[in-house]
């Protein structure tokens, strides 16, 4: 017993952190502990990115990231403070560490600013990928569709193709109007293929007439002549839909009745070509 409990004090104070041993021991310890914690936040954030949902998968892998780093680096002082050796070294990164968050702080107030507010965003949700949302922006009033959430920024489509980027305090900060599944900016566009003899006038005419009766005059943009080949025309049918929902639904119905009206019609169905929608 007495031989037992000498070799129990032998053991302890082998790995006590004074000694080389014990300093090896407890590096061990603590990196089995952060990667442990490690992989249950990957499991945690693959759960959450696969559950239903519009957190963005680059804001989620950017958080899984940054929490890793803290992870470790949390280790890593506390590792210092328990080591006597490293005990000095410890103090001395957990104040550079304070000092250096303070001037991280005031030299990037606006950008973390816009980190704040893309985790808001991602945890209220007031609007997400997919919506339509009308914005106030330097050149006006936009409307754009939310095509990317990030940390930093959100990124809207304007219906004319271009790219509106609006930093997440703003975003989270200004009054937006969400307009969602009630507004369809985008005109549907149906092209048209003939032959080169068809006659153009007949065509559009016929376009134009099965577009007003499926969605009402004021709806549709119009018929345009955008292409003449050696054998065939093209001419592309724009409209809009009532809303966005309703869009795919709406251009499968116009493209069977195009074709039919067409057929029906005789109209563009002479020569090399025959009538194609698409």
């Amino acid at each position: 017993m007495h031989d037992l409990t000498v070799g129990e004090h032998d053991l302890l104070a082998r790995v006590h952190p004074d000694t080389l041993l014990g300093a090896i021991v407890y590096l061990v310890i603590f990196a089995i502990v952060a990667t442990l914690l490690s992989r249950g936040l990957r499991r945690a954030v693959h759960a959450a990115m696969t559950r239903q949902g519009h957190i963005d998968r680059t804001t989620v892998s950017f958080l899984q990231q940054i929490t890793t780093a803290m992870i470790w680096i949390i280790m890593l002082i506390l590792y210092a403070h328990l080591i006597p050796v490293l005990r000095s070294m410890g103090t001395a990164l957990l104040a550079g560490a304070s000092v250096a968050s303070v001037v991280i702080g005031l030299a990037a107030q606006s950008t973390l600013g816009n980190l704040v507010a893309g985790v808001s965003i991602t945890i209220y949700k007031p609007f997400r990928l997919g919506d339509t949302l009308q914005i106030a922006a330097p050149t006006g009033t936009d409307i754009g569709v939310v095509e990317f959430i990030s940390l930093g920024y959100t990124t809207l489509r304007a219906p004319d193709g271009r790219l509106i980027v609006v930093p997440n305090s703003i975003a989270a900060s200004q009054v937006t109007i969400n307009l969602n599944t009630t507004y369809a900016p985008w005109p549907i566009t149906i092209t048209i293929r003939l032959s080169r003899d068809a006659p153009l006038d007949a065509a559009e005419k016929l376009a134009l007439s099965v577009a007003t009766e499926n969605v009402g005059d004021k709806a549709v943009v119009g018929c345009y002549l955008t292409k003449i080949e050696a054998t065939a025309v093209t001419l592309e049918l724009k409209f809009l839909a009532r809303d966005s929902l309703g869009r795919a639904s709406l251009r499968s119905k116009m493209l069977a009745e195009l074709a039919q009206r067409f057929g029906d019609a005789h109209i563009g169905s002479s020569g090399p070509e025959t009538p194609a929608f698409s």
